[in-house]
């Protein structure tokens, strides 16, 4: 091995098997490489097949000193091109994945070719990459790819059993006002109801494996060494200072779409995309003969799935709106069904919408016909919205995507919010209100706001880019 390799810190990158949480990860991998890493990248052995197939073999090819490696995720064999089932793919994780990975880490510390492992950057809610490293003895961090204030919501699911109010004995809880009640004693966060916190809270059962699971890999995050997060501090200060308390070093990086455009790679490395279906670039060129402004902009993330009636409320809801509009559906949107759009809808729009099966979301959300987004709140999506100056309709599914929508609508002041019921009618009130009324106006403003404290905590010398500095010297 050379003593240039030798030289270099070797971190390994180890995101949740999802899209949301494999973006960030990849952008923080560029991040270090850039800054003189030798960077792994683990993908599950489902996801980077998925990759393979939507980006060609050349995407895993990587790079001498950057390079992909898998772990399985414990589930049966598939070939399926959709997001794997949650609740199946967190049980499978928590118990099949911890040998794997320690297996992979004492192959890679094997290897002639590659500098040590320096230290594992494991996903928030993959805390088995954290156990790995400390009983091989090598450094640790974690990342935390949602919102701060998503995380302070699950560290509370703890004290819903405590007070007693989880398990809730049956559904009523659902239809007779308890999810419109404040909570008021989450440090940091003010102005929030029960309907906002993450939504897996919503349960009849604790052992409910999606709220067992991020309960107990929230409260395991308390025991990391450092924590990073895509986020600024102006954007989520008050919940900030309070989780700062809980976490002696934590540091906030984002913007990442931001901080990654400080980077001068090659561009062939630099458009590496870990997009797990293949984009659709034929919207871009259809977005540049659009106006300014005009165009509205549909996509759900890749976990959502709605009923099919809720699909044609949408569908009907952007034909009756008359605006131009680029809606995102996926093969796997509608439950247990592949999205079908009615004949007569598909006829109405044909001059003004643009239906695509995937896009490359930034590129999207930075053009400039884009002028309001439907989204499910998740945390890659309001970051981009921030970056593009696009305020947002909010229709969160699950998770902390209702937190996330509480912020957005209040606190940020960049989005309104669509009934979980969506019908059509509501959907044509929403973007004439957006694309047109003062409130849109008002929220286009507030997210330019955003966007010039963005790029100031990104830029040489503001607190992203100085904390990124920190936690690179960290784990070094």
């Amino acid at each position: 091995m050379d003593s240039i390799a030798a030289q270099k810190p070797h971190a390994v990158l180890l995101p949740f098997p999802a899209q949301g949480h494999v973006n960030p990860f990849m952008q923080l991998a560029k991040l270090l490489h850039s800054r003189g890493f030798h960077v792994t990248f683990v993908n599950t052995e489902f996801n980077h097949r998925r990759l393979v197939r939507s980006q060609g073999p050349e995407a895993v090819k990587g790079l001498p000193d950057f390079c992909f490696e898998t772990i399985p995720d414990g589930l049966p064999p598939s070939d399926c091109d959709a997001t794997q089932d949650p609740p199946a793919l967190c049980d499978s994780i928590r118990k099949n994945c911890l040998a794997p990975f320690i297996e992979l880490l004492s192959k890679l510390d094997a290897l002639s070719e590659t500098p040590p492992v320096a230290c594992v950057i494991s996903d928030g809610v993959m805390s088995f990459g954290t156990k790995a490293a400390r009983l091989l003895g090598i450094a640790d961090a974690q990342f935390w790819t949602a919102s701060a204030c998503g995380l302070m919501g699950y560290l509370q699911y703890g004290e819903f059993i405590r007070r007693g109010i989880v398990p809730f004995k049956d559904e009523s809880f659902l239809t007779d006002g308890t999810l419109d009640a404040p909570i008021d004693w989450v440090e940091g966060m003010s102005n929030i109801r029960f309907k906002d916190m993450p939504s897996f809270v919503r349960t009849t059962d604790i052992g409910d494996i999606l709220f067992d699971y991020t309960k107990s890999e929230t409260e395991n995050c308390l025991n990391s060494s450092a924590i990073i997060f895509n986020t600024f501090d102006d954007f989520e200060e008050e919940v900030l200072d309070a989780l700062a308390a809980k976490f002696p070093r934590l540091y906030t990086i984002g913007p990442l779409p931001l901080l990654e455009g400080q980077i001068s790679e090659s561009s062939e490395f630099k458009s590496m995309r870990p997009s797990l279906w293949k984009d659709d670039l034929k919207c871009l060129e259809w977005l540049d003969e659009r106006e300014p402004d005009s165009v509205v902009y549909v996509n759900y993330g890749s976990v959502t799935v709605m009923t099919e009636q809720h699909l044609k409320e949408f569908a009907r809801g952007l034909a009756k709106s008359k605006y131009p509009f680029l809606w995102i559906v996926r093969n796997d949107v509608v439950m247990g069904d592949s999205p079908k759009l009615p004949k007569e809808f598909l006829e109405e729009i044909k001059d003004r919408g643009f239906i695509a099966n995937w896009c490359p979301q930034d590129k999207v959300l930075s053009h400039p016909s884009i002028g309001a987004f439907l989204t499910h709140c998740g945390w890659n999506s309001i970051m981009e919205s921030i970056c593009g100056i696009v305020p947002v309709i909010c229709w969160p599914f699950f998770a902390e995507q209702q937190t996330n929508c509480r912020y957005a609508c209040t606190s940020w002041g960049i989005g309104m919010e669509v009934n979980h019921d969506v019908k059509s009618e509501e959907i044509v009130d929403l973007l004439k209100e957006m694309m047109e009324g003062d409130n849109g106006k008002q929220m286009r403003q507030k997210a330019l706001e955003w966007k010039r404290k963005a790029e100031e905590a990104t830029n040489i010398g503001g607190s992203s880019y100085n904390n990124f500095n920190t936690f690179v010297k960290h784990i070094v």
